[in-house]
């Protein structure tokens, strides 16, 4: 009997226990929060996703953007070298006619002559120059002669003279011959001028001064 008891009595227990809870509503409530914490977590996972998203446009954009600035930057450099060797040509092209232009011969010419003479300075100690010598007459025979060039200038404020170091340079021309060389000008020399000399034997065929022209 006493068993039978205390089982009832157990079981009446339970009884209260579980019906007192359910009054309670706590399992209902567990379950709702439950329920409203995965809500929550699928509404992060997609906006995480989303964001996600954005993130990799915005990255492509960048990449895109980026990649045009490298190409239109090279555009630029190509261009710029495109320039650069223009005008390099069209410098040439105006050498080449001036030089052409000097072998025109001039009206009543005849025999050798100096038709271009050209001396500059550059940084300030090499002095370079340049002399064209031509014949007039279309089928003239070779001409074999010397060229002599007489520089000069102040040196202290005094007057100052130098030719080639090699003395004469000897040369043949059938036509036309260009020849140019470059000499190294001494400390505190200031040359203001040069001469160029066609010589043929002791005879001189040709003369012509130029001043000298300083680059940097």
């Amino acid at each position: 009997m006493a068993a039978v008891v205390l089982g009832f009595c157990a079981a009446i227990a339970l009884w209260a226990f579980e019906f007192g809870r359910n009054i309670a509503g706590l399992d209902h409530g567990a379950k709702e929060e439950l329920l409203h914490l995965r809500s929550e977590m699928v509404n992060l996972r997609t906006a995480l996703d989303k964001v996600q998203e954005e993130r990799d446009k915005a990255q492509s954009i960048a990449n895109t953007a980026g990649t045009l600035v490298t190409a239109g930057k090279a555009s630029e450099d190509k261009l710029f070298e495109q320039v650069k060797q223009l005008q390099a040509e069209n410098q040439s092209l105006r050498d080449d006619l001036g030089f052409f232009e000097k072998l025109i011969p001039s009206s009543g010419t005849e025999g050798v002559a100096i038709r271009g003479l050209q001396a500059d300075l550059q940084n300030g100690k090499d002095l370079k120059w340049q002399v064209l010598v031509i014949q007039a007459n279309k089928n003239a025979a070779t001409f074999n002669g010397t060229l002599e060039l007489t520089f000069s200038g102040l040196q202290g404020g005094k007057p100052w003279s130098a030719t080639l170091s090699g003395g004469p340079q000897a040369f043949s021309v059938k036509q036309y011959g260009r020849l140019e060389g470059v000499i190294e000008v001494p400390a505190q020399v200031v040359v203001k001028a040069v001469v160029a000399k066609v010589l043929e034997g002791n005879t001189v065929r040709a003369t012509q001064s130029q001043k000298v022209s300083v680059n940097p």
